[in-house]
């Protein structure tokens, strides 16, 4: 939908002039004076006022003014044969947003409209967004406000300031890792070291000397000590990813620090002992892997003094707009680009999708689209094909034009809760379009 915009000349040939020029992009509006100004301002919603200065009656600041009375204010353009800088610096001051000279630059007044709505739509969208993250659940970084993220986040703000170890479960992609950190952040380690180890990239031979450490000698090439990743850590917290590719030999030695606290490098039988917290990871079924015989059950138990499911996107569809939102302004900061916004439809299409990735696919789709689609509206067109094709989306044509209507106008306000300015915006109409739907529907008002 076009947004709206009413110019405001006392000149007849100007104002149908300029309404010639915008009205292939705009829905204008006229007015003759300020006085006829302030009764259509009064009447209905604009997005964009252009006022000339003099006219007779009340002039354009007098316009401006009464804008600043208005609930949602339009972007106000000052016009002037008379410019001068004690004028545009008080055009300012009551509230322009811009000041252009008379006669007018056409091709320089659609960049300067075309400008400032984009400014104004950026600025709405991060507004929401901020707004929605500021009430929602946040654990320094994690994002969400569903039932699933909920439960998991409370397991999460439980265990930090404990000693506790603790084992994260959940599907590959879910954030493993940023959980482990924040556990470490929030708790009395968090001056010390973090440690991360992801024990699937080291080969066997390699993983016990890298956790451990070794002294000079202990094997060919060991040519001087060197301290492992359990040293590393002393005060902190270590962090093992994937544990549940570890060998088994490897697995007797992790057993007794966990039952001691104490290990000896490669080479040694000095006992070392550490002050160092435990944190592990699997994507696998750990207890499964007990049965087959490829995981110590003892171990397992020691492992799991606090298990913690991290929930896969598909048992969070309330967050996913959220969490693409989040990172495609995130990625959009890095590459110093404008954010782009998701239409309605794309928001469907995205919650639809089942995200087998679960966030780590997520943020790559956000970094992809903040590259290609930077500062503008997604369509589903502009979505990957895989995205599309395996969302379970309700096929267009068995819907009617008003369910459609009422459809995107419900994910609209839902997703703003209910700011009907911000919802506007999200949907590309205009909030009096918007406020005329909702006459027509009153039961999406929320």
């Amino acid at each position: 939908m076009k947004p709206t915009l009413l110019i405001v000349d006392d000149e007849k040939h100007t104002r149908e002039g300029l309404s010639r020029v915008l009205g292939e992009d705009y829905e204008v509006a006229l007015a003759r004076d300020g006085e006829e100004a302030i009764q259509l301002l009064n009447e209905a919603a604009y997005d964009i006022v252009l006022t000339d200065l003099r006219m007779a009656g009340k002039s354009g600041l007098a316009v401006i003014d009464h804008t600043l009375s208005l609930p949602n204010r339009p972007i106000c353009v000052m016009m002037t044969a008379y410019g001068n800088v004690e004028t545009a610096v008080e055009a300012m001051k009551r509230g322009a947003a811009d000041f252009l000279t008379k006669p007018v630059n056409l091709e320089q007044l659609e960049l300067v409209l075309k400008r400032l709505l984009e400014a104004r739509s950026l600025k709405a969208e991060n507004a929401v967004l901020h707004s929605r993250l500021d009430k929602h659940y946040q654990f320094k970084g994690l994002i969400g406000h569903s039932p699933a993220f909920k439960q998991c986040l409370e397991q999460l703000v439980q265990v930090a300031p404990s000693k506790a170890t603790v084992l994260l479960q959940g599907a590959t992609g879910t954030g493993k890792e940023l959980a482990a950190q924040l556990i470490h952040q929030n708790s009395p380690r968090a001056r010390a070291a973090f440690i991360a180890v992801h024990c699937a990239a080291l080969p066997s031979n390699l993983l016990e000397s890298e956790l451990f450490g070794y002294e000079k000698g202990a094997f060919t090439g060991a040519t001087e000590r060197r301290t492992g990743r359990f040293e590393a850590a002393e005060g902190g917290t270590l962090f093992l990813d994937e544990i549940g590719e570890i060998d088994l030999p490897t697995q007797v030695k992790l057993l007794r620090f966990l039952e001691t606290k104490t290990f000896e490098r490669l080479g040694s039988i000095k006992p070392i002992t550490v002050d160092v917290r435990l944190v592990a990871a699997t994507h696998r079924d750990l207890y499964a892997r007990v049965k087959a015989g490829l995981f110590r059950e003892d171990l397992f138990y020691r492992l799991s003094i606090v298990p913690i499911t991290l929930p896969s996107l598909k048992e969070r569809g309330e967050d996913i707009v959220l969490l693409l939102k989040h990172y495609l302004t995130l990625f959009a900061k890095d590459n110093a680009v404008a954010v782009p916004t998701l239409t309605p439809e794309a928001a469907v299409a995205l919650e639809a999708y089942p995200w087998p990735g679960n966030i780590r696919e997520l943020k790559n789709l956000c970094e992809n689209l903040v590259i290609l689609q930077a500062g503008r509206a997604i369509r589903v067109a502009d979505l990957p094909c895989v995205l599309t094709q395996s969302a379970e989306l309700p096929a267009p044509e068995t819907l009617s034009r008003e369910a459609n209507e009422k459809t995107l106008i419900r994910k609209a306000l839902l997703e703003t809760e209910g700011n009907r300015t911000a919802a506007a915006v999200l949907l590309g109409i205009s909030r009096r379009t918007l406020h005329r739907k909702l006459q027509e529907f009153p039961e999406l008002d929320i």
